[in-house]
């Protein structure tokens, strides 16, 4: 496929699905790119090696983050990071949820430095739902652990608009999906006296029946915590596939989930979609385009059921397969950006420019270039279709 070729592609993409929809174009929400190295050395069973993080901040590791984040926003259009982090890094190897003040002060290093961008900062927990191997309240961490790390996480942030809270990175493997995002009961802030004197981790045990579960107990906590009016990210089951997010389940039992009020304002599934042959986003080759097996099914559920999604991770080689397919993928979703608010790239960050998905840019001391995938295709400057940049 010819570059030349995408562009018609695209138009037709967009054309059929407003005609399908009955509705009217409007530009996508969100485009952005993760920012890694915090998550460095983490497995998919949840181990994290923290010694081997490579945190995107020039001051720990002489990664400018900060840099390419400037230049995204600036030269790329682009309004949103996801920040991924070791559930181990920010407690220092602890299985807990309480912060380890230290390292939680290096990792706000990155999240101020994404803020003062202007751009939106995804607080991404990239654990797999699990802790050194074990699920999160099916055999492993408590979720009265879980529950207490992201009450914590939350209102350091409660009052700042631009954070977005991304409640986990890819589970997957679960004995029950409805395990994980079911709710329990909860006591609301009236129970707790304001003479008493506590730390605000022994007031969340206070403030809560801690009986919650998976995602729900996470949303109820930053909800709990304070931060009432952000955006929280909602992962299902299979690495949170976009392809199987409707059939496996996931998006049944997640549509359970509530805020404390019993709404399901700004609460957003969060899906991953890859291009490659086997969907594992280690591959440089792109083979599909991901609309009739994955993107089709999940909008028609979600506009169906009155939801929204963010598509918190895509991407493949800096190949012109992977610039054809995603172009396309990229225009079906803001055909139906109604009920899909954006994408973001994997990954940039402290990655070498090497790394098969890599959409690291190269600093020329004066500039910085995009890789190919980037330029021809996922920077809203060059498909024209954010909000950002229309």
């Amino acid at each position: 496929m010819t570059i030349k070729s995408l562009y018609p592609l695209i138009a037709a993409a967009l054309s059929a699905a407003a005609v399908a929809n009955g509705q009217t174009f409007a530009p996508l929400r969100f485009a952005g790119v993760n920012i890694a190295g915090f998550d460095f050395g983490c497995g998919t069973d949840g181990t994290c090696v923290i010694s081997e993080a490579v945190p995107p901040v020039y001051q720990l590791s002489g990664v400018d983050g900060l840099g390419q984040m400037q230049h995204f926003v600036k030269d790329d259009g682009y309004n949103v990071f996801r920040l991924p982090v070791a559930w181990q890094y920010l407690t220092y190897s602890q299985m807990t949820g309480v912060l380890n003040e230290t390292q939680f002060s290096n990792y706000n290093m990155l999240v101020s430095d994404c803020l003062s961008t202007g751009a939106y900062c995804v607080i991404d927990i990239h654990n797999y739902a699990r802790y050194d191997g074990e699920i999160i309240g099916q055999g492993g961490p408590s979720n009265e652990i879980f529950a207490e790390l992201w009450y914590n996480i939350a209102s350091y942030w409660q009052n700042e608009t631009n954070v977005i809270f991304g409640v986990m990175n890819e589970p997957h493997d679960l004995p029950n999906i409805t395990t994980w995002a079911e709710s329990g009961m909860i006591f609301t802030l009236t129970d707790v006296s304001p003479a008493e004197n506590v730390t605000s981790s022994l007031q969340f045990r206070l403030l809560m029946l801690l009986k919650t579960l998976g995602t729900q107990s996470a949303v109820t906590s930053i909800r709990q915590a304070g931060a009432t009016t952000q955006m929280i990210l909602l992962p299902g089951d299979d690495y949170t596939s976009a392809e199987t997010f409707v059939s496996g389940g996931s998006a049944e039992a997640l549509n359970m989930v509530q805020n404390p009020d019993g709404t399901t304002t700004n609460l957003i599934m969060d899906v991953h979609k890859y291009l490659d042959y086997d969907n594992s986003g280690t591959n440089a080759a792109c083979v599909t385009n991901n609309i009739e097996d994955s993107w089709y099914p999940l909008t028609t559920w979600l506009r169906a059921n009155g939801r929204q999604a963010l598509n918190t991770e895509t991407g493949g080689g800096n190949v012109d397969s992977c610039v054809g397919y995603i172009s396309q993928e990229i225009g079906y979703q803001a055909a139906n950006s109604d009920v899909i608010l954006g994408y973001l790239g994997w990954s940039a960050g402290s990655f070498a420019t090497d790394y098969v998905l890599s959409q690291v840019p190269t600093d020329n001391g004066t500039s910085w270039d995009d890789c190919l995938l980037v330029s021809m295709a996922m920077s809203p400057m060059t498909n024209m279709l954010v909000a950002s940049v229309v």
